[in-house]
């Protein structure tokens, strides 16, 4: 019998979430100043967007501008 592939491996979970647990939220609203440890409740916090950056490849014409101005 072959695995599921959600039950494969945990090099598998360093994959990109884009739903975040309860405490990623709470910490990433308080670095940004929205949430107060103190006088908030954790329950019943909105959702929070967490994209992935795609990082494309240098482009070729950059490469020639760096190559003309040496």
């Amino acid at each position: 019998m072959s695995l599921d592939r959600s039950l494969r491996s945990a090099s598998g979970l360093s994959r990109h979430r884009n739903v975040l647990t309860r405490a990623e939220r709470v910490a990433k609203m308080a670095a940004a100043g929205k949430f107060d440890m103190e006088k908030d409740n954790p329950v019943g916090l909105p959702k929070l967007a967490n994209r992935k950056l795609v990082t494309g490849k240098s482009s070729k014409k950059k490469k020639t501008d760096e190559a003309e101005e040496k």
